[in-house]
């Protein structure tokens, strides 16, 4: 019945009860083993298989442009919106050596019907010059790439509108954000903070100076100090490092293979050599057994410094030091692979010494740089 007369499977399924599937493999069969036996179409039936498949192309080209563009035909969208889909897919249709040029690309007049737009409008949109607005934007977006690659990809729209504000651009924060959503542009993010201290017996009488007030009037007045862990193939690498509450410089860090005490004692001792510690300057950090043995003590002696502990477990009560190590982590660690622990202390020691403390803007200081809060300072006691 299928066969001779030229019936849909489907018709003829439901007339003798079974499965569309069932009879759609049976024809398929029968083909198959009388292969020349059926009669040729007619040229009336030839024509209107080709119409019937000139409208499944394009229907299948039709799916295929509105798949991805689906967003542009909900309600509210602009005209402009669905005059860039058109623009975009054209520009990829004239560039023959694109990559990415989709196959069986409809024409422009097809593109417009499909999203309700008037073609002769398309055309007059194309060739209308670019309103300042836009222009304005296209020269911000610009800039703000700019900065996102210059951090490496560690910025996020906050730091890039502070940078813009300084370099005399008179623009808001929420359009720097809207135009980082539009490139594409999003900063690294924090990973989950995990406990690692390892609490030693620490002397009850050393007490928390600085109740987690991270901020000094004076550089050299109240430090803060901790450890974290850097994964290299040939095993993990050790950071001290000893951070100025006065501007977040990191003044002193050590790196070697083990944690044992002799590593945060070479970063205070960095510290202290590299700039002028206060009288009765406060040394703060967490209740590790680096910190609390008898050789970082005698460090701290030696140096006529107070020391300071928070709670074990406790990341609050050292939050400076603990917001370096995840910054690092996430800005840089996370995303370097690192060979050799020679390699790891080379990328380390040039992320702290050119970028952290030199451009890298923090807003914990009023967006700007370590090194420039300390250059004002100074610049002030000269003038006094």
């Amino acid at each position: 019945m299928v066969v001779e007369s030229g019936r849909r499977i489907a018709d003829v399924a439901r007339e003798i009860g079974v499965g569309e599937t069932t009879l759609g493999n049976w024809v398929k069969a029968y083909r198959e083993t009388h292969v020349g036996e059926e009669s040729p179409l007619e040229l009336s039936e030839r024509a209107r298989l080709r119409e019937l498949e000139r409208k499944v192309r394009e229907l299948e080209m039709e799916n295929n442009f509105l798949k991805p563009s689906g967003g542009i035909l909900r309600e509210g969208a602009t005209v402009t919106s669905r005059y860039e889909v058109v623009d975009e897919c054209a520009a990829m249709v004239a560039d023959h050596d694109s990559a990415d040029a989709p196959r069986n690309v409809p024409s422009v007049r097809k593109m417009c019907g499909w999203l309700g737009v008037s073609t002769s409008g398309f055309y007059e949109w194309r060739c209308r010059p670019m309103s300042a607005t836009v222009r304005r934007r296209e020269d911000l977006k610009v800039k703000i790439r700019a900065l996102f690659d210059e951090s490496d990809g560690t910025y996020g729209y906050r730091r890039i509108h502070v940078e813009l504000v300084g370099a005399g651009e008179q623009v808001g924060e929420e359009l720097v954000r809207a135009l980082m959503r539009e490139l594409g542009l999003m900063p690294c993010q924090p990973r989950p903070y995990r406990v690692t201290t390892i609490p030693g017996d620490v002397d009850p009488a050393v007490p928390d100076l600085v109740r987690r007030d991270f901020t000094a009037a004076a550089p050299g007045t109240k430090l803060v100090g901790d450890i974290t862990y850097i994964h290299t193939w040939e095993g993990w690498l050790y950071l001290a490092t000893v951070i100025d509450c006065f501007n977040k410089e990191v003044v002193g860090y050590a790196m070697a293979d083990h944690m044992r005490a002799q590593l945060v004692a070479d970063a205070l001792g960095m510290a202290a050599r590299n700039h002028d510690l206060a009288e009765d300057c406060i040394f703060h950090s967490d209740r590790g057994t680096q910190y609390t043995s008898g050789e970082f003590a005698a460090r701290i002696e030696d140096f006529a410094m107070r020391a300071s502990m928070g709670r074990t477990g406790t990341c609050y009560d050292n939050a400076l030091a603990e917001s370096f190590n995840s910054t690092l982590k996430v800005e840089r660690v996370y995303r370097t692979a690192y060979p050799t622990r020679k390699k790891a202390r080379d990328d380390i020691a040039t992320y702290i010494e050119l970028f952290y403390n030199r451009r890298r803007i923090h807003s914990g200081i009023g967006y700007r740089t370590p090194q420039q809060v300390r250059n004002e300072y100074l610049n002030q006691q000269l003038a006094a």
